[in-house]
């Protein structure tokens, strides 16, 4: 199976012949590897509604017919662009050829700015509980750490794979990311996203790396997971 990153927050992933890209932040995002009127998508699944996840989101469904799995204040907006989306909640699972994802609690915020500055509420912000093939995938989106990722991580798990920001200031730093990895989630495998892309959020990986007690891959965009 092959799950790639792709900055920021950015992964894709085929499984059964379907193409999933996840928060596909790629024009403002340097750490990019994609253009975005090249990718190829049969769904898009999102945590929230901020700009750096939505992203190319409303391009990119409508060169694919793409489907876009959503929190639903973010989804009914973005149907308003024009795009087909599926809403959904938190505890919710939707079913798809590609497998199954589950929006699971985070604690962030959520909106999306226009041009003139002014923001439009888009629901909860959630994480992602991904079942592909063998594999539970938790993307836990934008979050602070919160002791109830113990329970997500125990309801849905054991977690193959974990993507957890590390970049501090609009989410957790390392020592929390690290706690939440070590005590809560304890994955086989974690990425670290969400850090570099701006300087608030320029941090280490490798300090990361060296405070976790698993696995942890450090990806630069366009590089798998290896499993």
């Amino acid at each position: 199976m092959n799950i790639s990153f792709h900055g920021h927050a950015v992964v894709q992933f085929e499984h059964n012949g379907s193409k999933v890209i996840i928060d596909p932040f790629i024009n403002g995002n340097s750490l990019s590897d994609l253009s975005a009127d090249e990718v190829k998508a049969d769904y898009i699944i999102l945590t929230h509604g901020h700009n750096d996840h939505v992203g190319d989101t409303i391009e990119i469904a409508k060169n694919n017919d793409a489907k876009v799995l959503a929190p639903v204040e973010l989804a009914d907006f973005l149907e308003g662009h024009g795009v087909k989306a599926v809403g959904t909640n938190i505890g919710g699972t939707y079913e798809g050829e590609f497998g199954s994802v589950k929006w699971v609690h985070a604690f962030h915020s959520s909106s999306f700015t226009h041009e003139d500055g002014s923001n439009t509420y888009t629901g909860m912000p959630t994480g992602l509980i991904l079942k592909i093939g063998d594999k539970t995938v938790y993307h836990t989106g934008d979050t602070g750490i919160f002791g109830d990722m113990e329970l997500i991580s125990r309801l849905n798990g054991p977690i193959d794979l974990l993507f957890i920001p590390i970049g501090d200031h609009f989410t957790m730093g390392i020592d929390d990311a690290a706690y939440a990895v070590n005590h809560f989630i304890t994955p086989e495998i974690v990425v670290p996203i969400h850090y570099n892309t701006f300087p608030p959020i320029e941090t280490n990986p490798e300090d990361f790396k060296a405070k976790v007690s698993c696995e942890c891959q450090i990806l630069s965009a366009g590089d798998s997971v290896k499993f």
